[in-house]
């Protein structure tokens, strides 16, 4: 098993506002999930998201007990700890999961 075996082929796929919000719009397996802190999602979130932070010591833990049939979204603020989260999800062994690049600030959706 070397690092170029067939299982590293699984990426994070980086999505801009638009195809991130038609995507989980026409994706019927689709959950949303926010890794920012509490405290971030309590004053501004995309609706319908579940919070998993990343800081969070059970992080892993959390992510293992999902099914990794469904297919996941994942922000943040800026797109750079929800990328971390979803290469996370992968060595999991989780297969489709997205990422909004440029993150909450660069979300053109509803907010709540």
């Amino acid at each position: 098993m070397g690092l170029f075996d067939s299982a590293n082929k699984v990426q994070v796929v980086d999505l801009d506002s638009s195809t991130f919000e038609k995507q989980i719009k026409e994706d019927k397996d689709a959950v949303l999930i926010d890794v920012r802190t509490k405290g971030e999602h309590d004053d501004a979130k995309i609706p319908n998201s579940k919070l998993i932070d990343i800081m969070d010591p059970m992080f892993l833990d959390k992510i293992e007990q999902l099914d990794k049939d469904k297919t996941y979204y994942l922000y943040c603020r800026s797109g750079n700890r929800s990328y971390h989260a979803g290469r996370a999800m992968i060595q999991k062994g989780f297969t489709k999961v997205y990422n909004l690049e440029p993150g909450i600030i660069g979300w053109m959706g509803e907010i709540e």
